[in-house]
């Protein structure tokens, strides 16, 4: 069968079950019910605190084919998905899914028991490095599943995800489980992502480096939702929580295109008081940030509030008071956790607050722009962000989707070839987020905008920047590089990618 954007699904797919076909940004809005948790109430006499990770997976009475989750706060320095992984393959445990928010290279001990049959299934928003490669190679038992931020969260929510056990790598923890992010050798700022997990699975393992007198304070991570507690001697590297300094490109290219996402953002009329911005943490979108402070402090506009992963930039223009606000589903540098720390308008929102569609209210929809990189773009405006231009998985939606669905004014930039490929395709290799939710093309060779969008069209019409139609832009990149070749593919799915409703907007194929 086809999905509203054309894309062929098998009905049914092994280790998935029935698809449920994509039908539109928000075909499948509406009244929605949430999932019942299974509760057991604690005593004053019953003790949280537990000796080692053994203990826990006594106490939480793991077994083959369980759930068990993680979050990816600590990012490429996290250490509990691989301890609490090896510890479950010693038991001689069987066919396990994770269900990972990301997963990054650091993770590739993985690959050992996705082997061995300890983990038969993967579900996550991001996948990079050696398990992103394994399951491209088809190594996995059951196709992976990609969520969004959002989508993930709506998952958990929904009873879709069913996780059995969560493992919350806890970078301050009292022994009755309040956890926080802001504290200790690990600390990593906001705790976005770990929320749904603890709210919605059965059981709640706290695993911390840094285990404080009660109560730890503030509370982001409350102890009704976590049963058990178990201090190691570090949950992470944190040269690999923090990736360092963010740094805006000097890149001729990618300035010529954050000036030009700018004067777009302005033709657009969003860029005035009250405004609501996110942008990534990419060199070219730290360009399109300061070109945007650069023209709010000229022009002395005030912005409601920005959000995302913020960064130390986004911090900085917080400060400086062109944003009255910040909502942060987890930091990306040191300045950012210092930020968070020490101001209440510098807000944690849940993966849920965030992104879920079902929710009463995600804060994705009050947003007036983002802005957006690409792997490929097809002539329908549809982006990839989830495989290489060999088919290969190298990352996912995270909040691609999520926020292109929700914002006023959604622009992706990009430079217009890549390692000597066209960025502009008829058909991608995969599709993570539709064009119906995607507005403006900014490259440094032209700008296209979505024929839906007359009126930005008109108003674009007024400036000087050199607007284009998709065709001619792809037909521009081709006369550099010539029309690639299309990838080859077997007829093997090796991941299925949900958009962020559940829904099946693209599944990937093994390459041959």
């Amino acid at each position: 069968m086809k999905n509203v954007l054309g894309r062929e699904l098998p009905s049914f797919i092994d280790g998935y079950g029935e698809v449920m076909p994509f039908e539109g940004v928000f075909a499948k809005a509406g009244e929605k019910q949430k999932a019942a948790v299974n509760v057991k109430s604690v005593t004053p006499m019953d003790e949280k605190l537990l000796n080692n990770i053994e203990d826990a997976l006594d106490k939480v009475n793991l077994k083959d084919g369980m759930t068990i989750s993680f979050h990816h706060h600590l990012r490429n320095g996290d250490y509990v998905l691989n301890m609490v992984v090896e510890a479950i393959a010693k038991r001689g445990i069987k066919d396990i899914r994770i269900a990972a928010s990301s997963i990054f290279p650091v993770h590739a001990p993985l690959v050992d028991y996705i082997e061995s049959g300890v983990v038969t299934r993967i579900c996550a928003n991001y996948i990079s490095g050696p398990v992103a490669k394994a399951i491209s190679e088809g190594r996995l038992k059951y196709p992976a599943v990609m969520h969004t931020h959002g989508g993930r969260a709506r998952a958990i929510e929904s009873g879709d995800l069913h996780i059995d056990v969560a493992f919350i790598a806890a970078p301050a923890c009292d022994m009755y489980g309040n956890i926080n992010g802001l504290y200790g050798k690990s600390a990593c700022g906001a705790l976005g992502y770990a929320v749904s997990d603890a709210e919605g699975a059965e059981k709640v393992v706290a695993i911390t480096d840094n285990l404080v007198a009660y109560p730890n304070c503030p509370i982001e991570i409350s102890q009704i939702y976590v049963d058990y507690i178990v201090k190691v001697d570090s949950i992470g590297d944190p040269k690999g929580i923090v990736s360092g300094t963010t740094q805006i490109t000097k890149d001729p290219v990618g300035l010529k295109i954050a000036k030009m996402a700018l004067d777009t953002m302005i033709a657009s009329g969003l860029v005035k008081d009250g405004m609501s911005f996110q942008t990534g943490a990419g060199g070219t979108s730290l360009a399109v940030a300061a070109e945007l402070r650069e023209y709010m402090n000229k022009e002395e506009i005030k912005g409601s509030f920005a959000s995302g992963g913020i960064t130390g930039y986004i911090v900085d223009m917080y400060k400086e008071g062109l944003f009255k606000n910040l909502f942060d589903v987890q930091c990306f540098d040191l300045k950012a956790v210092e930020s968070y720390s020490t101001s209440h308008k510098h807000m944690r929102m849940s993966a849920s607050m965030y992104g879920n569609p079902d929710n009463k209210g995600a804060v994705v929809n009050n947003l007036d722009i983002v802005i957006l990189g690409a792997t490929e773009i097809d002539t329908n405006f549809n982006v990839n962000v989830t495989t290489a231009s060999d088919g290969t998985i190298m990352g996912g939606s995270g909040g691609h989707s999520d926020t292109a669905a929700g914002a006023k004014l959604t622009i992706i930039v990009t430079q217009l070839t890549k390692a000597r490929l066209p960025i502009v395709k008829d058909k991608l290799t995969t599709i993570t987020t539709p064009g119906d939710s995607i507005d403006v093309i900014v490259t440094e060779r032209g700008i296209a905008v979505n024929p839906k969008r007359k009126d930005l069209i008109e108003k674009l019409k007024e400036t000087n920047l050199p607007i284009m139609t998709i065709d001619e832009l792809k037909a521009t990149a081709e006369k550099m590089t010539g029309a690639p070749k299309a990838v080859e593919l077997s007829d093997d799915v090796v991941a299925v990618v949900e958009y962020r409703d559940g829904s099946v907007i693209d599944v990937i194929r093994k390459p041959m």
